[in-house]
């Protein structure tokens, strides 16, 4: 994986922003409130295990000594730990967010080995465009015909990516459209490679991200990504906790050289890269025509 330097970080987020900083804030603000706890621990922390003290007295009666000593230390470690881990989640949500996303489509884009043929590529969820650009980026280096379409559910966010395309040099292989990645607007192997960056995991959360239902959602896209690709298509999905599930469907549906990454820790949480090829050989079907069986 090619590594962002500081200078590089600067720059993408200049680009691309933060999205949901409002999670940053609030990993940020209790992180601010256990650090003062922690150190009004320190500072009075002889009268805190005064009060200890009496609460264990009037509770428990006669207690041993050090056990008020013991409680308040305790309390205090405690809070100065909850401080220290919420500090550690803010800075990984914020690595997370953009770094390590610009970090990994450049990776997801190195798993295509010839991006000079490809004509027509996808990205589900596109989001601010941080790994659509960057195949955009590649089509241009290769000298490429191809476009990139990207997908997703909200318009404005559509907007935005066709902005942040625009501020990468790259606005000519971009177009965006509105859409459900559930029931894809296209038709069958319309694509030569499909990606998705940290996106599935997110269809059907409605139902709770561990129910049958919100499975059943995501193994629907990944239907519906089969469906779409051209036989002999890749396609490149980056996803959180669910990346096992994917791969277990795609054997399902017969899939070539599928193959998970080593986990990379991402907003907290495991996550893994899932390649795979769509077979390219024609199956008879009944009363003998010939054709493709993709379909879910």
């Amino acid at each position: 994986m090619s590594k962002t330097t500081i200078r590089d970080w600067t720059q993408i987020y200049a680009i691309y922003g933060l999205d949901q900083w409002q999670t940053l804030l609030f990993l940020l603000f209790h992180a601010l409130l256990f650090t003062v706890l922690s150190i009004l621990y320190l500072i009075y922390f002889d009268p805190i295990r005064g009060f200890f003290e009496s609460i264990l007295t009037v509770n428990a009666g006669g207690v041993p000594v050090g056990t008020a000593r013991f409680a308040a230390g305790f309390t205090g470690s405690v809070t100065a730990l909850s401080a220290v881990c919420l500090f550690f989640a803010a800075a990984n949500f914020f690595y997370s967010a953009v770094p390590l996303h610009h970090d990994m489509a450049l990776r997801m884009v190195s798993a295509v080995n010839d991006w000079s043929t490809v004509k027509q590529a996808l990205d589900l969820g596109c989001g601010r465009g941080i790994l659509l650009n960057a195949v955009a980026t590649q089509l241009k280096k290769e000298g490429s015909s191809g476009r990139i379409v990207g997908l997703d559910r909200s318009k404005a966010k559509t907007l935005r990516t066709l902005r942040t395309a625009k501020l990468e040099g790259v606005g000519e292989y971009v177009t965006c459209k509105e859409g459900d990645v559930r029931r894809l607007p296209f038709g069958d192997n319309c694509f030569d490679v499909v990606v998705s960056g940290v996106f599935v995991h997110t269809v059907g959360k409605e139902h709770g991200h561990r129910t049958v239902e919100a499975a059943a959602e995501r193994m629907r896209v990944v239907g519906e990504v089969v469906r779409v690709l051209k036989p002999g298509g890749v396609g490149v999905v980056w996803d959180l906790v669910h990346v096992p599930e994917y791969a277990r469907r795609l054997q399902e549906l017969k899939m070539e050289e599928i193959r998970v990454s080593e986990p990379v820790t991402a907003f907290m949480v495991s996550s893994h890269i899932v390649t795979f090829r769509k077979p390219s050989q024609h199956v008879v079907g009944p009363g003998g025509e010939v054709r493709l069986e993709w379909r879910c």
